[in-house]
């Protein structure tokens, strides 16, 4: 019995022992949906004041905290603070979107042969998967850890036929946060029927707090493409890849978001109120993650390098936020209050074969990695 004693009494000493900066995962509870089911919450926090919240309705990212350069923090994130506005005033703040991210012509689409039509919400067009996407239905948390690097994943397996997809889709969404400030997302989905997959996220972001006045106008950016596509006036992208060069499209170099976003020179930027397009970084999915773009905030000092494995970075400048809908802080959310980056494969590619392919056959595995390197503005620890 002794050394039963010694070894339990061992065994805490290591548990208290644990390293103090240890990233964490802790479980909460957002509330129910109207039929009484709980929605959880999972906060990953590290030692560095940096922490992410993601909620299991819609497997959404519902906050990150992050200090500035002098060490204060704010959540960067733009998002509710209960399930009824999500459920009210749904705008895709945060949330895992697919099951096809971006738009589908008409919601159109076909499949050796076969025809198969999505819900068309986004005026003659399918956006983010239909009526009833990946971001409006209740994941389940399958993992929870603690560790270097702390982590959630979610899971929701998607029934033949949900929006008009052929096949059921298993995907699962892992969040994780480790102590150098890196937050990933990664999504991951297999099927039992040939079907199209295209997984985001579909995150705000506010440098200067998402309840700031400033805006998201003065944020910083790079996009290392040479290209992107030109849309129609209903986004749809025309299958032109066309040179940034001379165009209000070219942040190969760092400039701010709100120098052209208002150009009325440019069609495109009235089409899309702004910017709403995919930047061509790569032609295909690669194995390994590369640098999509970077942002930064001159106010805070705070920014992120985003790095995928996608070929296509969706950039929005916020251009439909109206002033209808308030967040965390209590504030409003205007139009440029934020920007959504996006990575994917090319929007409609189900239905333009230059873009490459969309299809998940039985046995393959659709990824989808992203990982924002959090910067705070402040010297990093020794």
């Amino acid at each position: 019995m002794k050394n039963f004693a010694a070894i339990g009494a061992l065994a805490a000493a290591i548990v208290i022992s644990a390293p103090a900066d240890a990233a964490t995962a802790k479980r909460g509870s957002f509330g129910k949906l109207p039929d009484g089911r709980v929605v959880a919450s999972v906060t990953l926090a590290n030692a560095r004041g940096v922490s992410a919240t993601v909620i299991t309705y819609g497997a959404t990212l519902q906050s990150v905290v992050l200090p500035d350069r002098v060490g204060r923090r704010a959540d960067v994130a733009l998002g509710y603070d209960n399930i009824g506005d999500y459920l009210a005033k749904p705008q895709y703040f945060g949330g895992t979107v697919g099951r096809f991210a971006n738009r589908i012509a008409v919601g159109r689409f076909r499949l050796d042969g076969q025809s198969y039509q999505t819900p068309v919400n986004n005026g003659k067009n399918s956006l983010h998967g239909g009526t009833i996407g990946f971001d409006k239905v209740l994941w389940e948390v399958v993992s929870v850890k603690n560790g270097p690097v702390a982590s959630v994943t979610l899971r929701y397996v998607s029934p033949d036929g949900d929006q008009g997809y052929p096949g059921t889709m298993t995907v699962d969404a892992t969040y994780s946060l480790d102590e150098k400030n890196n937050l990933s997302i990664e999504y991951v989905a297999t099927t039992d029927r040939t079907t199209i997959a295209n997984i985001t996220n579909h995150a705000y972001w506010n440098l200067s707090g998402e309840g700031s006045s400033n805006g998201a106008m003065g944020h910083v950016v790079t996009i290392p493409a040479q290209s992107y596509l030109p849309t129609d006036d209903g986004a749809i992208p025309t299958g032109d890849y066309k040179p940034v060069a001379g165009t209000v499209f070219d942040f190969r170099r760092a400039r701010a978001v709100g120098d052209r976003v208002r150009d009325a020179r440019d069609q495109q930027i009235v089409w899309g109120r702004g910017y709403d397009h995919n930047w061509i970084i790569g032609t295909k999915v690669t194995p390994t993650e590369h640098l999509m773009a970077r942002v930064s905030d001159p106010v805070s000092g705070r920014g992120f390098e985003l790095w995928s494995n996608q070929p296509g970075l969706q950039f929005y400048s916020g251009n439909f936020l109206d002033g209808t809908s308030s967040g965390k802080a209590g504030k409003i959310y205007r139009e440029g209050d934020a920007i959504v980056m996006e990575p994917q494969i090319f929007p409609d590619t189900p239905n333009q074969p230059k873009f490459g392919s969309a299809r998940l056959e039985p046995g393959q595995t659709y990824r989808n990695i992203m990982t924002y390197r959090l910067t705070t503005g402040q010297p990093a620890k020794r």
